[in-house]
């Protein structure tokens, strides 16, 4: 994992709010239901006490992760120029389709979505371009090829 994390306030403010969440609901709800759960007698076949333990963990691995991206974040600040950089949404032309893309940080990448993640083959060549650059992907089939129209 890289040392900066790049994210929009959005998805900051998102990750925030779900580390809120596990702290201030989940994780005492849990610690509820495994003392619960241990007051029923025998452990060993108790699924409800595993089962809420299996979650714990799991939610506290989440804290762990959610703090250290936190700590790590560098909000990605939208500016207006010329070339292709972190935060720009831009329309491209591929295989006679236009398509828009926005380039985000790794923690936002969803290619469904559009924005794809400035650590991919795909968003490190569209970094540094300006319009009407014709940007060349390897791909494991071979080269694609990409013409951006506009940086929005």
């Amino acid at each position: 994992m890289t040392d900066e994390q790049f994210l929009t306030q959005e998805k900051f403010d998102e990750l925030q709010h779900e580390l809120q969440v596990l702290r201030e609901e989940k994780l005492p709800n849990l610690a509820k239901r495994i003392d619960e759960a241990r007051q029923m007698g025998d452990l060993s076949e108790n699924a409800e006490y595993h089962a809420a333990r299996e979650e714990m963990g799991w939610a506290n691995g989440r804290v762990m992760e959610l703090e250290q991206i936190l700590l790590q974040a560098k909000i990605i600040h939208k500016t207006s120029s010329d070339k292709v950089a972190l935060g720009s949404t831009i329309e491209v032309l591929f295989n006679g389709k236009n398509m828009k893309f926005t380039i985000v940080g790794a923690q936002e990448a969803d290619p469904a979505a559009g924005k794809i993640s400035n650590e991919s083959p795909l968003g490190e060549a569209f970094l540094g371009k300006k319009k009407g650059d014709i940007v060349e992907v390897q791909v494991p089939v071979g080269v694609i090829t990409y013409e951006v129209l506009n940086i929005l």
